[in-house]
Order: structure tokens, then sequence, then C-alpha cells
């Protein structure tokens, strides 16, 4: 299974729901081909309703597709041995309260085939890994929505999965927690293993994920390395003090000009123009104090890309 360079792979991938009582079809997810690198770090984004748990559900077949396909390790997603390598961290998980995290660890461990004494220790090592050793044998209600998180996280890779799908596992987890599961997610994926996240906390994605998908009304609307997504247009250049003359001659070759915090910003669309304003200063001594290639983040394109499918 190792050998695969594709990961998850879906080509045409559709669902459509046709409403109780009703001849109105529901298009959840139409026509989105997507593929995911082994050893990458992937993040699937898009607002309520775009068809995110859709087509998590169609990879891990708890749902039929209307047409096309899904593939996990070169193997159709329907068949159950494609999963054997997968491990999974739904957003709305229900633990038995009643049991200890140690109790459940090792319940889940059982049921992926793995034996009583490779059980015990991997528990004993995630419930480390994930800040829980002191609470291993505390009954799980009694656990904050943080804890059940990052318990959550332990039990997706008690099985020592080679894909790890991961719905918002950050939701409630204070930022040190959300520092604590970006660290063990990196050594996950340091150690070879792919990585597939949906989540509605953009900053966290653009700080781990170097690929993402964008999906609006079950549609792909975007996708890409992040680093291609959110480079800008042009270049910020900022100067202190500058007279009103040499600045109308700056604003006749840049795109837009403003003031902030007593500095003067231009942004030329170029290097050529970047270049011309820096020769211009020189000679004329103005110290300048910064010239940054503009850059969006991963919510600028997020926003730009969601609200271009409205207007359209």
């Amino acid at each position: 299974m190792d050998s695969f360079e594709r990961v998850i792979v879906t080509k045409n991938l559709t669902k459509h729901y046709r409403r109780p009582l009703s001849s109105r079809v529901v298009r959840a997810l139409d026509d989105l081909s997507l593929t995911v690198e082994r050893g990458s770090a992937f993040g699937l984004l898009g607002p309520n309703g775009a068809g995110k748990t859709t087509f998590v559900k169609l990879l891990l077949s708890a749902t039929r597709p209307t047409a096309g396909s899904a593939q996990i390790f070169g193997r159709d997603c329907r068949d159950p041995r494609s999963r054997e390598q997968v491990g999974y961290l739904p957003e709305n998980h229900r633990f038995a309260p009643y049991q200890t995290g140690r109790q459940m660890l090792d319940f889940y461990a059982a049921l992926s085939g793995m034996g009583h004494r490779d059980r015990k220790r991997r528990a004993a090592e995630l419930l480390e890994t994930v800040g829980l050793n002191e609470w291993g044998d505390q009954k799980i209600g009694k656990y904050s929505k943080g804890m059940l998180q990052r318990l959550g996280l332990a039990q997706s890779i008690m099985h020592r999965p080679k894909l790890l799908i991961l719905d918002e596992p950050s939701d409630g987890v204070d930022p040190v927690g959300r520092r604590q599961i970006r660290d063990i997610l990196q050594r996950l994926r340091n150690e070879g293993t792919t990585i597939f996240l949906n989540s509605h906390l953009l900053a966290e994605v653009e700080m781990f994920c170097d690929q993402v998908a964008i999906i609006r009304r079950g549609e792909l609307a975007a996708s890409g390395q992040i680093s291609a997504l959110t480079t800008g247009s042009g270049y910020r250049l900022a100067v202190n003090a500058l007279s009103a003359a040499l600045a109308d001659r700056l604003k006749q070759t840049a795109i837009d000009s403003y003031t902030k915090d007593d500095r003067v910003h231009f942004h030329f669309s170029d290097l050529e123009s970047v270049n011309h304003a820096v020769d211009l200063l020189r000679r004329e001594n103005v110290f300048i104090e910064e010239i940054q290639r503009m850059r969006s983040t991963l919510e600028d394109v997020f926003i730009r890309t969601v609200e271009a499918g409205e207007d359209a």
C-alpha cells in the first residue's frame, strides 16, 4: 500500500439527494475531482453546507456516490480494505462516558485488530503524547471539550494509520492545546502519515497544510498549494518622510497609496516599478522603511472565493 504516491483520488465525484415526498434534488457534491499526494497535509475548506462532510462520508463509504469514483491507496472506497490504513476523527464524536480514556482507546484499537499487548503499550504512549497521562484512568464523562478532542486524536492514531482524516480537530481546544495538536500532527507527517484536514480555523490550516481545496455549493472552486494561492500581486514600499512633490511623482506609477502610522505606503504592480521608485527615492536621500512582496492570507483567499460564488 505504501507504494501509492496518490493516497486519495476522486474523479467526477457526485452525490445528489432527493428530498422526501418531493421531486427536488439537493446537489450535495457535483463533479468533484481531487488528488491528495502521499505525505502531504491537505486542507478541505468551504462554508457550512458546501459539501465537505458529504465528501468525507463518500471517502469512508458512509454513503454511496451518485456518480464518479473515489479511491484510497488505489482501492475503491467501497472496498473495506481501503480503510484498513485510515484513521478518522469526526467533528461530533461521542465516547461512552462510563469508560476511562484508557479503556476507550483499548476498545477502539481492538476493533482495528490490534493485539492486547500492543494496545496496552500504545494507549500508554498516546495518553502521554496528547497530555492526558494523568487522566487516563478517569471516566470520560469528567473530560472537558478540549480533553475530549485530544483523546479523540489519540483514538484516531492508535493503529498507526497511513492516512489520517480529521474533521475540526482543534474545535474547543485552547491555543496551547492547538499548538500541541499541531506538533503531534507534524511529527506524524514527518513519519510519513498523510493528513487530510477539514477545519474552519483557517489560520491553523494555513500554518500546517501545504495544499488546500475550497468547495462551494458542492463544486470545486479553488485548489492548489497555499503558497501559490496566497501570493498577492505587486509590492508594497513604505517611507517615513516624503515631500508632497515626490509623493505625487511616485503616485504616477503606483497602483495606490495610503498613510498609516506616520508612514506613506505605495503599492506597485511589478518589480520594475519598485526599482524605479527606489532609484528615485535614493536620489532624493529618502530613507526607505520597508519593501515587501504583497501576500494574501488564506482567509482572504477563502472569502474572495466564497463571495465570488454568491455574486454569480
